[in-house]
């Protein structure tokens, strides 16, 4: 980095596994998608942990309990208890605690999970606006969630009723493609009563700080396919990431970011935990990474070279985020990711 800003994924001689106690992996994206294990996740994850690296699971994803995650990750091949799974629900269950009394009312827009956390904090979950609740907390509920609820989310909080939401995803990767997210939910209730919630999911503190309580780490990684999210709860969290590209970020998007969403690393999925990874020299007025140099010309990046795609990536973004500076990359990097197949 310079003059703390990210100018270029950083090297590791050591692999990941090794340089850090704690994986805070995201799941949908990165895990799984649709509910199938993603290419590469089951083997990686396998030898990480047998490394002794302690495995954590951080969704934003407020839908199921842990217990449900943790069965799932385990059915998949991926031994998990509930205690190695931390949610957006625990998050905003534990920032609602810290406002309203205690056993207060809660009214729940959202799946199980909320309500589990609810009561973990000692909160009595209700589905009425007219149970006098002293909150309202929205959480992804999934497609079968009525739209019913979202006037009932809208009564309450036009009368003054505290909002909370577990996070503000506008979207959530599905095993069809990209579907709306809690964030679009939010929008709903935004729009009818003109009202902002508290959020507590990623990339904002609330997540972070339970994240840590729950799992002691010492040197935490955040793993994630969002920018938005992971990398940027990373960056608030002043802790470093790897960005795999196994959900919704693709070349276009990592080129552009702006420094909070900018990862440590980046590989093509989590088989990058187990490796160390490159350096990224300067050379001249462009930046190299295995056999390829990317520069940053006048109106579009620019890329020599041959060998791994992921190498050229790097080397990218380096040039990108340094040409950025500060802001958003503007040029024209398709025909350099198009030769690398990105």
């Amino acid at each position: 980095m310079s003059d703390g800003v990210r100018t270029g994924p950083e090297s590791s001689e050591r692999p990941l596994s090794e340089a850090y106690d704690t994986a805070l992996l995201d799941l949908d994206g990165v895990v799984y998608a649709g509910g199938n294990a993603i290419a590469h996740a089951v083997g990686s994850l396998e030898r990480a942990r047998a490394g002794g690296m302690h495995l954590a699971y951080v969704t934003n994803n407020a839908l199921r309990t842990p217990g449900a995650v943790a069965e799932h990750l385990t059915e998949l091949g991926i031994p998990a208890a509930a205690e190695d799974v931390i949610t957006s629900a625990q998050a905003v269950a534990r920032l609602i605690a810290e406002q309203v009394p205690a056993g207060a009312r809660v009214l729940v827009i959202g799946g199980e999970g909320l309500r589990v956390a609810l009561r973990e904090r000692g909160l009595e979950p209700v589905e009425s606006a007219d149970d006098d609740p002293a909150a309202v907390v929205q959480g992804y509920g999934g497609p079968e969630l009525t739209w019913g609820r979202f006037a009932e989310a809208s009564y309450a909080v036009a009368r003054g009723v505290p909002w909370f939401a577990s996070n503000t995803d506008l979207t959530i990767p599905s095993g069809r493609g990209i579907a709306p997210g809690n964030g679009a939910a939010v929008e709903v209730v935004r729009i009818a009563t003109g009202k902002e919630p508290q959020v507590a999911g990623k990339p904002l503190p609330p997540m972070h700080r339970e994240t840590v309580i729950r799992t002691g780490a010492k040197r935490p990684l955040v793993v994630g396919d969002r920018l938005d999210t992971d990398i940027e709860g990373a960056f608030n969290g002043g802790v470093d990431s790897l960005l795999v590209l196994t959900g919704v970020t693709d070349g276009p998007r990592l080129l552009a970011a702006t420094p909070e969403h900018r990862p440590t690393y980046v590989d093509a999925d989590l088989r990058g935990l187990l490796t160390g990874q490159p350096e990224i020299t300067r050379e001249g007025e462009g930046f190299r990474c295995g056999g390829w140099t990317a520069t940053a010309g006048n109106t579009r990046l620019e890329l020599d070279g041959d060998g791994e795609a992921l190498d050229g990536l790097r080397a990218l973004c380096a040039a990108a985020w340094t040409a950025a500076g500060e802001g958003s990359c503007e040029l024209d990097g398709g025909k350099a990711l198009a030769r690398l197949g990105l």
